[in-house]
């Protein structure tokens, strides 16, 4: 009734879509007031999971073909895309990416065990608490949303990603473009091509994507790929929750999303009004964890994404404001679950799947 009213009263502003909650695939509910109990490993409070996006060699660039050089998530903050003509600046910007901040990144998370925690705290703490966390030893696990192009131009880069025991590598598509106006045979095609290429360059197949600047077709053709457990290609949640866009492809089975964030990452330093240091950039990521913990011990789990990118966070001082965030992380024990995006695809398939819990993928 109130729809009919309102197409008669209001005939110049009125749309098919008033008063839905749940139209196209958008949901503007969500779980509200009850969100499912996330019984995280060890009783976590959240699931943190740190998120290193590797991108460079697979930007806008007329040495990749492409008609007009990149302009986001660089030094250049408010830079242009040059039209038909190299940016040299901005492909040294993003070579830092892979020549060095990759490296370093890869240096600090893969250093970072429990006995950087002990030596810190160590004349802080009463012997106990050093027991405690000894006996809570993690290591930082992370996923890596690595853009297909860019791991072609890289095999050292692929090597290192392979062999680090605990990371996994999803895919970030074939190219970093925005797919907004992309041909759904292009991006079905480069879909393919990026899982062709981990399987080559990584030795096993992407189980998570996040094209990153997708389309309204990009889920359709994950889902329709056939072999991704998740996709990472929306921001509108703390925990993840399945698509309503799988009706009639791969056999209707449920697909989950598990939200990413634009929020707790480095590329706010590289917008307007952004971190400025790596004390910046550290304090909010623990204010947000904290606020996290807090609803958890209330009996709300959560999960929280760090976004990190190689040419941003891999320079020295902002490494510095995530290596403290990553102890200060690390020193909260079993109340963080340091974890990859497949292990929370997969705790949530087990868990909180529509055909209930211990469903089959």
């Amino acid at each position: 009734m109130a729809m009919e009213s309102s197409s008669k009263h209001y005939p110049h502003s009125t749309h098919p879509n008033d008063g839905l909650s749940q139209y196209h695939s958008r949901d503007i509910v969500g779980y509200a007031s009850n969100p499912p109990t996330a019984i995280w490993p060890n009783g976590a409070k959240v699931a943190l999971n740190f998120v290193l996006n590797y991108e460079e060699g697979g930007e806008n660039c007329v040495l990749h073909g492409d008609g007009e050089s990149e302009k986001l998530l660089s030094e250049i903050v408010g830079a242009g895309a040059i039209v038909g003509q190299r940016h040299t600046n901005m492909e040294s910007l993003y070579d830092y990416g892979s020549r060095a901040g990759f490296w370093r990144l890869h240096e600090l998370l893969t250093r970072k065990k429990i006995s950087d925690i002990l030596s810190h705290f160590l004349f802080n703490f009463l012997v106990t608490h050093i027991l405690m966390y000894m006996q809570n030893e993690q290591i930082i696990k992370s996923t890596v949303f690595a853009v297909g192009m860019a791991l072609e131009r890289n095999p050292e880069v692929c090597r290192a990603m392979a062999s680090t025991e605990n990371w996994e590598i999803a895919s970030h598509g074939y190219r970093w473009w925005d797919y907004q106006n992309v041909d759904t045979q292009t991006e079905r095609e480069h879909i393919a091509r990026s899982v062709q290429i981990h399987k080559e360059l990584i030795g096993k197949r992407p189980v998570g994507m996040y094209q990153g600047k997708p389309n309204v077709n990009t889920r359709k053709l994950v889902i329709e790929e056939g072999g991704f457990l998740y996709d990472s290609d929306s921001y509108s949640d703390d925990l993840p929750y399945w698509s309503n866009e799988s009706e009639g492809i791969n056999d209707g089975k449920p697909h989950l999303i598990i939200p990413y964030t634009l929020s707790e990452n480095d590329m706010r330093f590289a917008i307007p009004n952004g971190f400025s240091h790596g004390g910046e950039f550290a304090k909010y990521l623990k204010d947000n964890l904290m606020y996290l913990v807090e609803e958890g011990k209330r009996g709300k789990p959560k999960m929280m994404s760090v976004g990190l990118h190689c040419r941003l966070v891999g320079r020295p001082g902002r490494a510095k404001g995530l290596e403290e965030f990553i102890d200060f992380a690390k020193s909260l024990g079993d109340d963080v679950w340091i974890c990859r995006r497949d292990e929370i695809a997969l705790h949530w398939y087990k868990n909180h799947h529509p055909d209930g819990p211990n469903s089959s993928l």
